[in-house]
Order: C-alpha cells, then structure tokens, then sequence
C-alpha cells in the first residue's frame, strides 16, 4: 500500500457502519487524515420468476426521504456465506424462495470512503414461502413489484431507478436469461 496508516481511531460504532478515523503517512513524510465508513458487506437477489419477471420490493429510504424500487437485499451477518444472506433477505423481504441462487458479481459500493462489498446472485426456481415475508419492522412499508425485466431496465434507461446494486443486478441478469 502507498500509505502507511499511522493510527486509527473508532469515533462511531452504529448499527450499520462503524466511522474510522485513519491518520495515514505518504511515501513523502507527509500525513494526511482517511475516513472509512466500515460495512459488514452484504448480498442482492436478482429474482426472476418462470415467466420472466423481476421481484422488485419499492421501499423507503431514510437517507433520500422517499420511497425507491430496488432488488431485495440485506446486511451480512458476522462470517455469513453471501449465498445464505442473499436467500434469507428474498424470504424475509417478498415472501419468495429461490431453489436456485448463481453468482453474478461482487463490487464495491463506493470504495472512495466505504468499505462495504455486495454480492449479488441470480434466483431461479423461485416459489413462494408458506410463512410469507418476514419482514423487520423498519421494513413494515415496503411492498412487492413484479415487472417484466425489459420494462425494468426501460426504468433504468429512464433514471427511474437510480439504485446502484439494482442496475448492476438487472444488467448482469439480463445477459444470463436471455
């Protein structure tokens, strides 16, 4: 690594991220200061029901004030296989269970000053749980959307959906159904 961390200091610990606080040293001698959003990491679905349509949830997001469609998706638990996350948060979020999850592609959500990876996998063989969703309760409002997957991504040419982990989904999933 070019810089040499010097010291690190927790000023946060909260309930999704953790804010470090780096004191980093240049090849040069020269210190500057990092901040790092620490994230656990988490998992995305792309579910695709048998006739072709996408299980999108349309959920409130406390940071944009407002409602967004996006692919379900949820925080890793500590040492939790990705795969495991990605089908415990398709139940818990729309009520649906894949008999199959194929891995699209991990990335990075904004490595300029987070270090939170997401994983999102390609459901198939989706059926419904007879429990039904399980849904926390910060997740109380959300509901079900099931779109064509072209008239997804119309949406994401349109900028109607904006959500990063959402696009990449419906544009890796696109390549592997047709």
């Amino acid at each position: 690594m070019e810089l040499k961390r010097v010291s690190r200091e927790t000023r946060y610990r909260g309930k999704i991220i953790d804010l470090l606080v780096d004191q980093v040293e240049y090849p040069s001698g020269n210190r500057t200061v990092r901040e790092v959003a620490h994230h656990p990491g988490g998992a995305v679905v792309v579910p695709i029901l048998d006739d072709g349509r996408v299980v999108l949830v349309y959920q409130l997001r406390y940071p944009l004030e407002r409602h967004i469609l996006e692919l379900p998706a949820g925080k890793l638990f500590p040492g939790e296989d990705p795969a495991l996350c990605a089908g415990r948060e398709l139940e818990e979020e729309t009520g649906w269970i894949a008999d199959s999850l194929e891995k699209l592609c991990s990335f990075y959500t904004s490595p300029g000053f987070c270090d939170e990876e997401l994983h999102i996998y390609l459901g198939r063989g989706l059926r419904l749980s007879p429990e039904g969703h399980k849904r926390e309760e910060g997740e109380f409002t959300m509901t079900v959307r099931l779109l064509p997957v072209a008239e997804a991504l119309e949406m994401v040419n349109q900028g109607l959906i904006k959500d990063g982990k959402t696009i990449i989904g419906l544009l890796l999933a696109r390549d592997r159904i047709r």
